[in-house]
Formats: structure tokens, C-alpha cells, sequence
């Protein structure tokens, strides 16, 4: 029997058998301004040749899933001939899903699985379950540890004490993005998490050399440039116009104020606390002496944490809210996009694996309580 994990995100679904590699596909649909409003879904995007005007039509709305027809429409082609080609009748499959997902989410989700594709068992599970599966399969003297996850719609901040999550001290941030794919491609490529951000603002007021924060993007035309790319510091004119005809977007603090909401929401009129805030304020919900095992062991996950910097700042300003006796570690895995899913792979290959799952033949039987007495979500 095969076991196909999928860690449904709202930006991204990481897929793939357990035996296999993990791919990472955009979980939406792009319709195009200009291709007569044609729907493209999940990876087809790489068929589009100006995706200036696309659009995103997610499954997920501010972190839930909303949207089943899109969702629908990208599982059936994720499964089906040109991805996965998923045989049902011989493949179970481990899910993601949020924290607190509602009930009417989560019945949806049993009755699509078990009855539209017909999966033979399928396990539920958050995607902070299986990143701590994971740093715990590595890191077995450890007892606990706290995963952040800042993605696209969320960051959780979850701790976990031999598997098992602490539910009074979970913190959820919501994070509102709504932005064109260029632009996205722009924050992914220039944006940095700042170090000393009033530093940097000071520098990237200055004029020409002396800005060192200032930094040239070209954007695509789809025609010769395909994809954007920063201008070489020595290929900058400072001052003046460019010759070249390139469309040009001139970055300076806003390759840092961005990320920094993320750190100060309330820059932005958001009455939240920041990440690193936040951390230490799960972690003081729990019993002091479960304390110090939480502080190191903070592990870092989800797209957000690849910005240049982001593990630095976190780690600096936890230490300086931390008691002085108190280690502090902050771990930013290899990949942290796939470290769920890896996790997932890792559950797949338990002896109790079968223990953990839903059976579709436990589900015609039981129906969904069954799957709320197994599943924690």
C-alpha cells in the first residue's frame, strides 16, 4: 500500500509518496487578464507566457480552507495523470490542516477524501505534528520543542512535549497578503529581515554610494526578461536614467520594512505581539520548570523564515526577553518549506502508523466521529 503525504498550505502544497522526493506546486488556480480569462492550475503556471496580469484564486482564505471547488480542481490534477497518477483503491494519504480548522472544514475533508477519491485510510494531522515528528526523530535526548511556523496566511507558534502538543500555549498571527505574482517574485528576491531598523533607515536615506540598503530590480517584460532580477551594484546608475529601456523599481527601505511587520505588526495598526514576543510568551504559559528545554529548542519553519536575517533577529531578541541562565537556541532547518512534509514521511514508516490512520472501511462504519476521536487537530 502506497502512502502519499501532502502538506496542504495555503500558498503551496508539498507532495509526493513516501518512498519518493518531495515537489513543491502553487495550491491555487491563476486566471490570466489577457489569455481570454483562462484558468490555469497549480504548476501550469510555467505555461504562461506573460503572467504580468495574473491573479491568484485561492482554496484558502485568511488561513482556512474556503474554496473547494479551486481546491477540488488542483487535488484532481495533483492526483491524477499528468502528476501523481494516484491508484486510490491502493494509497492512503497523510493531510495537513490548521489549527483549530471548524468542524464543517474538517467533515468536508473526510467526506472528499473518503468518498469522492476514495483514499483506503487517510490521517488528519497539523503540520507542526509532523515538524516536530521530524526534530525529534533527529534529535532524540530532547524532550520539547517549540515550532514557529510563518507561512503565507498564519505563523503558529506551537510548543510540543513528546509528540503531544501544548494547547494552552499556542499562539496563532494572522497575516493578510494579497499580491500579484511579480510583486511576489520581488519580495522573495529583495526583501530582508533588518538586524537595526532604525539603522537602516538611516542608511537607506542617504544618497547615491553611501546608500547601501538601495538596490535597482528589474522587472520582467516576458518578452526577453522572463523572470526579474536585481541590478549588479556596479551596473546602478545612481543618478540619472538608465539607457537600457528596462523597467526598473527602485527598492530602499522597503526591502526591510516589509518583513518587519512580521517582528512590529503594530507598524501597521495590527494590535499584535511580534514573533519573537510571542515565543517567549508561550513558553512563560507553561510550567517554569518545562521552561528551559522550550528555550532551546526553537525551531524555525514555513516560507517566511527564509528571509536573509530572519533566524538572526529572532534568536537576538528571544535571548534579550529570556532570563540570563536560560539557553537559547533557534534552529532554522535546511529546508524549512519541506520539513513537515519530511516529518509526514518519517510517520509513514512507524510501526504504528496504522494505529494513527482512519480506515475508509472504520469511516463507511463510523462515519465522522471516528475521525474526531482520532485526529487532533
Amino acid at each position: 500500500m502506497a502512502t502519499l503525504v501532502l502538506d496542504n498550505g495555503a500558498y503551496n502544497a508539498k507532495i509526493g509518496y513516501s518512498h519518493e522526493h518531495v515537489s513543491v506546486i502553487p495550491n491555487c488556480q491563476f486566471r490570466s487578464k489577457t489569455a481570454r480569462l483562462k484558468t490555469f492550475t497549480a504548476n501550469q503556471l510555467d505555461e504562461i507566457k506573460d503572467p504580468s496580469g495574473l491573479f491568484y484564486i485561492l482554496p484558502f482564505q485568511k488561513g482556512y480552507l474556503v474554496n473547494w471547488d479551486v481546491q477540488r480542481q488542483v487535488w484532481d490534477y495533483l492526483f491524477g495523470k499528468e502528476m501523481y497518477q494516484v491508484d486510490f483503491v491502493d494509497t492512503n494519504i497523510i493531510i495537513t490542516e490548521p489549527y483549530f480548522n471548524f468542524s464543517s472544514i474538517q467533515d468536508s475533508m473526510n467526506e472528499i477524501l473518503f468518498e469522492e477519491y476514495q483514499f483506503q485510510a487517510v490521517l488528519r494531522v497539523n503540520a507542526g505534528a509532523l515538524s516536530a515528528h521530524r526534530y525529534f526523530r533527529d534529535n532524540p535526548s530532547e524532550l520539547c520543542c517549540i515550532i514557529v511556523d510563518s507561512g503565507y496566511s498564519f505563523t503558529h507558534i506551537v510548543p510540543y512535549c513528546r509528540s503531544k502538543k501544548k494547547k494552552e500555549a499556542i499562539i496563532r498571527q494572522l497575516h493578510v497578503m494579497d499580491e500579484t505574482h511579480v510583486i511576489n517574485q520581488v519580495k522573495e528576491d529583495v526583501c530582508y529581515v533588518s538586524q537595526d531598523f532604525y539603522k537602516d533607515m538611516e542608511i537607506a536615506k542617504l544618497k547615491g554610494e553611501e546608500n547601501t540598503v538601495m538596490i535597482d530590480y528589474v522587472l520582467p517584460d516576458f518578452s526577453t526578461i522572463k523572470k526579474g532580477f536585481c541590478k549588479p551594484r556596479e551596473e546602478m546608475v545612481l543618478s540619472g536614467k538608465y539607457k537600457t529601456g528596462e523597467q526598473i523599481l527602485r527598492l530602499a527601505n522597503e526591502r526591510f520594512a516589509v518583513p518587519e511587520i512580521l517582528f512590529h505588526p503594530s507598524d501597521i495598526g495590527i494590535q499584535e505581539m511580534g514573533i519573537p514576543e510571542a515565543i517567549v510568551y508561550s513558553i512563560q504559559n507553561l510550567p517554569e520548570e518545562m521552561q528551559p528545554h522550550f528555550f532551546k529548542n526553537i525551531v524555525l519553519t514555513g516560507g517566511n523564515t527564509l528571509f536573509p536575517g530572519f533566524r538572526d533577529r529572532v534568536y537576538s531578541e528571544v535571548r534579550c526577553l529570556t532570563p540570563t541562565d536560560y539557553d537559547v537556541s533557534v534552529v532554522l532547518p535546511e529546508n524549512p518549506i519541506t520539513y513537515s512534509w519530511e516529518g509526514g514521511k518519517l510517520i509513514s514508516e512507524n510501526d504504528d502508523f496504522e494505529d494513527m490512520v482512519v480506515t475508509r472501511e472504520d469511516y463507511e462504519e463510523n462515519g465522522h466521529c471516528i475521525c474526531e476521536e482520532k485526529f487532533d487537530i
